[in-house]
């Protein structure tokens, strides 16, 4: 597919804070070499341990003024699982992975790994690189997809990071793309998918019987809505409800079913259906919708007889996917009398590790936006966010990394 031209910059007054010399220009794409020297793995975090839950869920909601007695609400799901979050140990697995493929391909990058919500946290990932003498960072945070929630929140972190610690003068910190249409995030998804419609036609199940739930995290329709480039700049698309965000899961999720039709015979005859899960928010705020296990209810009626899960939006198996689709989404097929099956998530399979490291490479070389692998015609996204990227209009714009300044 081709890729968007690229300028010397959309904004001749471009301010890019935080930056090494080649992204401060503003330039959506940053096509000469960099030489980074560590990368920064920015994961979201998660509680160890039952003495943990209610401490990580206060530093998810920081600022919303929650009480503990609503945070008790959410801390059952984790509670259920000994207060445990997945969600470092599959961090820690793939930061394993990355610096084994990293050494595989004699690169000698380091990499730090810290969170936004709980330990390891990002001070401590930052300080470590800095006292380690490496301060030209690149960034690769555990979402793919463009919102404040999966992107914007990440760079504020990194701005705010840098400010706190005093290292804004000695510390750049620069970001890979959203990475939702590359081949090796989509390529576990599409092997899930195909396995699980084989696997129903295997037992006898039409292909018109069959549908597949393409999930992900909802998140308030107001920043869906804002999620990418804002009406105004020269790379606005106006992507129709749910913005960037929502465009991309459906544009990816038609390269999965498109990939799956070609390789399975009658396969063009599944269906399929984006929807959403785990809101937080209150009933009067409007968020992303259908609820997954809302639609799943409704399909027998449609004449469906099997369905398969896809975690479209998230990158390994937490606490999201364990409890909202593991536990509850596949309560609701039981009691709609549904076959199903949960597909995997991307988390350390060999074709997700090599295509991280890949966008990791395309920044060291400079490689132009022309010769970046993308699956849709989104794609490929931008190494630096534009002016208005993924506003949160409850909190409008603070400092952020790896983007314009609004």
């Amino acid at each position: 597919m081709s890729a968007p031209s690229s300028t010397p910059t959309d904004a001749p007054s471009a301010v890019v804070p935080f930056a090494s010399a080649a992204a401060a220009s503003g330039a959506p794409y940053v096509e000469v070499p960099v030489a980074y020297d560590a990368i920064l793995l920015a994961g979201f975090g998660g509680p160890e341990g039952q003495d943990d839950v209610i401490p990580f869920l206060r530093n998810v909601t920081r600022g919303r003024g929650i009480p503990d007695e609503r945070l008790e609400e959410v801390a059952h799901h984790y509670r259920h699982f000994g207060g445990v979050s997945p969600i470092n140990s599959q961090n820690r697995a793939l930061r394993a992975a990355l610096e084994a493929e990293l050494a595989r391909r004699s690169i000698d990058l380091p990499v730090y790994w810290g969170n936004r919500n709980w330990t390891p946290y990002l001070e401590e990932a930052v300080t470590d690189a800095a006292n380690s003498g490496h301060t030209t960072l690149l960034a690769l945070s555990t979402s793919a997809y463009s919102s404040f929630s999966s992107c914007r929140q990440y760079r504020e972190d990194f701005a705010r990071v840098l400010i706190d610690t005093g290292l804004a003068g000695t510390v750049t910190i620069d970001k890979i793309r959203q990475f939702f249409d590359t081949p090796g995030f989509v390529g576990p998804f599409i092997d899930g998918v195909r396995d699980a419609v084989a696997g129903f036609l295997a037992q006898g199940v039409a292909p018109s019987a069959i549908r597949v739930l393409f999930s992900t995290h909802s998140v308030p329709t107001a920043d869906a809505d804002r999620s990418g480039p804002r009406e105004g700049d020269p790379r606005h698309r106006d992507l129709g409800e749910g913005g960037a965000y929502a465009a991309q899961h459906r544009a990816v999720a038609t390269v999965v079913m498109e990939a799956v039709a070609a390789a399975i015979d009658g396969a063009d005859q599944v269906g399929w259906d984006l929807v959403f899960q785990s809101r937080s928010g209150p009933p009067s705020q409007p968020w992303l919708e259908p609820d997954v296990c809302d639609v799943i209810a409704t399909l027998p009626e449609h004449g469906v007889d099997a369905v398969a899960i896809v975690p479209l939006g998230f990158v390994s198996d937490h606490m999201e996917v364990l409890w909202d689709l593991d536990t509850e989404a596949m309560e609701a097929a039981e009691t709609a009398g549904l076959r199903a099956v949960r597909t995997p998530t991307p988390g350390i399979d060999p074709q997700y590790v090599r295509g991280l490291v890949d966008l990791v490479v395309e920044r060291l070389e400079g490689t132009p936006a022309a010769g970046r692998p993308h699956l849709t015609d989104l794609g490929p996204w931008f190494d630096v966010c534009r002016p208005g990227c993924c506003e949160n209009i409850r909190a409008g714009f603070k400092p952020a990394a790896s983007g314009i300044v609004p």
